[in-house]
């Protein structure tokens, strides 16, 4: 399918300003190019999705390896939501590089367009993020990976998130388990037998199936997978469905020349407009026990002759393990809405608060810290004033000020993320700081708190419900970060005498520098509650913005060697600091937010 004439020009004008951006070629970037031939297409003259995974693993393989100098393996392929399709004759641009190295594993960032030559119109067809690990040496042992050096703004932004994303992979099946225990059982009349889409078919590896390494080239394998996803997709619908949407392959362990690989692939429910399919790839010699080597969940639509989704007839699951795909299906459906809901709240809507529930609180955590690590990766921050070393800058995007204040404190980065952390010892240092309400520890990372702070209407006080997260540093010349946005709760709505504000974007990052300094650093996407408070220190009509930042370096150069516990409790005597509470840092991400002369 192509795209309309505005959306090339979008891609097209997107793509040129990062090429402008990008002054130095990334080492690790690799690009590959291939034009759509018969051979590579479907019944309906498209790319297969199959081939195309092929290209965008050996591009991703490549730049992993270009990067860690020795062999590497594909560990996983993040979801895949394919935009577009590619016709016979269009040209496939695939660009991969290596957005982070961590121990022995690293993140490789997929980009893929489409070219019709014709024209000379691109459009984008899918972003993929996939994990790589180093194969060790033939001594056994494990190759650490130098880290990576970003360059460019676009590159220190996938950095920094780079180990957000990493988080979420971590828990995803912990949340996957969490929605299930919230699930109940439907029953579902008049539905198709799931027993009826089953397919298995089993496949030999030969030589041409091999990477360089002699395993089983892993984009072989998803493309097999592919295959029988779409006949059991088929079976259902009585249709040639469209592979709309990959929910993550998993690869669990390698396959060799020889092998005989055993695919299986069922329904595992269907919605509205869509079907899921699950797959299962199992490895085996002439003799011997399977292998469970890959899973993946693939998403098919069937569309008609005006490119509409079609409506699709219902599934009845299997006794047993049937009624469990069912229901992972759904928990995986809502998590791809959730993200999808979260991801796209632009600025400019009202409200700009996500309801928040235990279900989604993974991706919300991670849209507010990834936000946070966004804006303070930009580059075009405009210095507006300084007074002693406390340095106020502005960034306009669009109709949307951003405010940055920092300096530099004789204070340990861990003791300053430690007590910023402590909300409840703001009135110690912050004149705006009026009153701060725990709502929710989630976990020992993420809080939620109702936040009272003066108005500029006066005799009317605001109040915000506040998502807190902090962060550790992943890495070496990594920040603490504190993050903070507005979240809804049902349980606390507006009231009368509050005038209900919200936060887009705010909270602190802490910088270890050098003699065992901090730099600090406040951010606040200035939303119309917050503006009042700043516009006239940006103006240059008053510099609240210095005597607060003062009072904070104050407040951390006092209590530097105090407990969080005893600074909450007005113990300001010396103590050791040998594990630090750092239990309610995202306290202070809170305040931070809404101590907004900041």
């Amino acid at each position: 399918m192509v795209p309309d004439r505005s959306s090339w020009c979008k891609d097209k004008l997107r793509n040129e300003e990062e090429e402008e951006e990008e002054e130095s070629v990334n080492p690790t970037e690799v690009k590959m190019s291939q034009i759509v031939m018969p051979c590579h297409s479907n019944h309906r003259q498209e790319l297969s999705v199959g081939e195309l995974l092929k290209w965008m693993d050996c591009s991703a393989c490549l730049s992993a390896e270009r990067h860690a100098g020795c062999p590497c393996v594909t560990a996983s392929i993040d979801d895949i939501h394919f935009e577009h399709t590619i016709s016979v004759g269009q040209v496939v641009n695939i660009k991969a590089k290596v957005n982070r190295a961590f121990n022995t594993s690293m993140e490789v960032g997929i980009e893929v367009s489409c070219e019709d030559l014709f024209s000379d119109r691109h459009w984008r067809i899918c972003h993929a993020y996939a994990t790589f690990v180093t194969q060790r040496t033939n001594t056994g042992k494990k190759v650490i990976l130098k880290p990576i050096v970003p360059h460019t703004e676009k590159e220190q932004v996938e950095y920094s998130v780079a180990a957000e994303r990493r988080r979420v992979r971590m828990v995803h099946d912990d949340i996957i388990k969490d929605l299930l225990s919230h699930g109940s059982n439907l029953q579902v009349d008049n539905a198709v037998a799931a027993e009826k889409t089953k397919v298995e078919s089993v496949e030999l590896v030969l030589p041409p199936h091999a990477n360089h390494q002699v395993n089983t080239f892993g984009g072989q394998i998803m493309a097999w997978m592919v295959n029988v996803a779409t006949i059991s997709a088929s079976r259902l619908c009585q249709a040639h469905p469209t592979l709309r949407t990959i929910d993550m392959f998993t690869f669990r362990g390698p396959s060799q020349v020889g092998d005989r690989l055993l695919l299986r692939a069922i329904v595992n429910n269907a919605f509205k407009n869509s079907i899921e399919v699950g797959v299962r790839a199992e490895a085996h010699q002439e003799e011997g026990p399977n292998r469970h080597i890959n899973s993946a969940f693939m998403i098919f639509e069937v569309l008609d002759d005006h490119r509409k989704p079609c409506m699709l007839p219902r599934i009845r699951p299997e006794p047993l393990e049937g009624g469990r795909r069912f229901q992972e299906a759904i928990a995986r459906k809502k998590i791809r809405l959730d993200r999808k809901y979260i991801i796209s709240r632009k600025q400019g809507e009202v409200p700009l608060s996500v309801p928040w529930n235990p279900r989604n609180q993974v991706y919300l955590s991670y849209n507010n810290v990834s936000a946070l690590k966004m804006l303070a990766a930009r580059n075009n921050w405009r210095l507006s004033s300084e007074k002693d070393k406390v340095r106020l800058y502005t960034l306009e995007q669009k109709s949307m000020l951003s405010i940055r204040v920092e300096s530099e404190v004789d204070v340990p980065a861990h003791r300053a993320f430690c007590l910023l952390a402590e909300m409840s010892n703001r009135p110690s240092w912050d004149t705006h700081y009026q009153k701060c309400e725990l709502i929710h520890q989630v976990d020992e990372d993420d809080f939620l708190y109702r936040v009272v702070t003066p108005s500029v209407h006066q005799g009317i006080l605001q109040d915000f419900i506040l998502l807190a997260c902090k962060r550790k540093p992943c890495g070496s010349g990594d920040p603490y970060v504190i993050a903070l946005r507005s979240v809804s709760l049902p349980t606390h709505p507006p009231t009368e005498g509050y005038n209900r504000g919200e936060v887009l974007c705010a909270g602190f990052t802490i910088l270890e520098t050098k003699n065992n300094m901090s730099l600090i650093s406040y951010y606040n996407q200035a939303s119309p509650e917050v503006l009042p408070y700043i516009s006239t220190d940006i103006a240059g009509l008053s510099s609240s913005f210095y005597h607060i930042f003062c009072s904070c370096s104050q407040y951390l150069t006092r209590n530097r060697l105090q407990s969080a516990s005893e600074v909450q409790t007005g113990q300001y005597q010396a103590t050791n600091t040998d594990g630090p509470t750092c239990q309610t840092e995202a306290d202070s991400l809170s305040v931070a937010l809404h101590s907004t002369p900041l």
